[in-house]
């Protein structure tokens, strides 16, 4: 009975855990992804022009937080959904004999992971990492898996969000937005883009987790000079965000396009065509400081809170599993 507790608590409190940190990131730094989307919305629009036109005009503070729900939304409950499926993902890699005759996943690992209750015992030994440790190839396809599993079923809300946060549409609110794309476009404008968004996304997150697995472990192995595991994984998500960022940029860029106009782009080859053509190769990285410092500070913000969440959650089942 002791063993099972811990188990179930766990499960739930990674959706939590994730939920958690979506939710401040999304609040936090909104203001950047407003500005993203008008200056990708647009080649002939600068930051500093963006910017200025926003702070200049009525309510300017609250404009810069305009489309905070739906991001609060998407991000929270995407971050749930993508946490507590990577979890599940490699745990379920974690405990695979197959697997780890394959040389996904260290046999040490998958013996340590099968025996007790929760996988802080195996990873806290040699890395700040609270999960599983496994190859790069199992980093990187759990975590491309885990977000376009997430990102699919919160694409609505994100079309939602990109429209709200353009200056192209004048929703006055979050309902009409909805009304407008459901009678203009039918249930598939609430999946514009999502082909772009996939391509962003799956690639992001999985080269992300392998950059930050591997940047923990180096790190670890210097922990004197680097300091806690809060710290480590701190710089850790700040450099996987920047790297996993600049790569993926194009398809962030093409998709913005694809959901705010969807009658110019019909597609993610022929918008990347006409992008390129029109305004040439640079139209492709636009917003990209934005995007890379917005996407270093919420990722590392995101991952280093919910890695300390479950490390202190897991030590305390364990604990308390102990002491019956």
């Amino acid at each position: 009975m002791s063993k099972e507790k811990p188990a179930r608590a766990s499960s739930s409190f990674h959706f939590v855990a994730g939920l958690s940190t979506g939710v401040l990131s999304a609040s936090l730094l909104q203001p950047a992804d407003l500005l993203k989307t008008r200056v990708q919305q647009a080649r002939s629009t600068s930051l500093l022009h963006t910017f200025r036109d926003i702070t200049r005009g009525p309510n300017s503070f609250r404009q810069l937080w305009r489309g905070t729900l739906p991001s609060v939304i998407r991000t929270g409950f995407g971050s749930a959904l993508y946490f507590s499926t990577l979890n599940a993902l490699r745990q379920h890699v974690a405990r695979s004999n197959l697997l780890a005759s394959t040389g996904v996943v260290s046999p040490n690992n998958v013996l340590q992971t099968t025996t007790t209750t929760t996988p802080i015992t195996t990873t806290k030994k040699s890395s700040s990492s609270s999960l599983p440790q496994l190859s790069n190839l199992a980093n990187l396809t759990t975590g491309a898996i885990a977000r376009a599993s997430a990102g699919f079923i919160m694409m609505p809300i994100t079309v939602l969000k990109v429209r709200y946060e353009s200056s192209l549409y004048a929703y006055p609110s979050l309902s009409t937005a909805a009304s407008a794309i459901l009678r203009k476009e039918g249930l598939k404008g609430f999946f514009a883009g999502f082909g772009a968004t996939a391509v962003r996304d799956a690639p992001y997150a999985g080269l992300y987790v392998l950059f930050y697995e591997q940047s923990k472990k180096r790190l670890a192995a210097g922990s004197v000079a680097v300091g806690s595991s809060v710290s480590i994984n701190f710089v850790s998500g700040v450099m996987a965000a920047g790297l996993a960022t600049a790569v993926t940029n194009p398809f962030d860029a093409v998709k913005t396009r694809l959901q705010l106009m969807p009658g110019r782009y019909a597609n993610m080859v022929q918008a990347t065509r006409r992008m390129v053509r029109e305004e040439g190769v640079r139209s492709l990285f636009d917003g990209l400081g934005l995007r890379a410092g917005r996407k270093a500070i919420s990722s590392a913000l995101a991952w280093t809170v919910y890695e300390e969440l479950i490390r202190r959650a897991e030590t305390k089942w364990v604990e308390a599993d102990a002491s019956l």
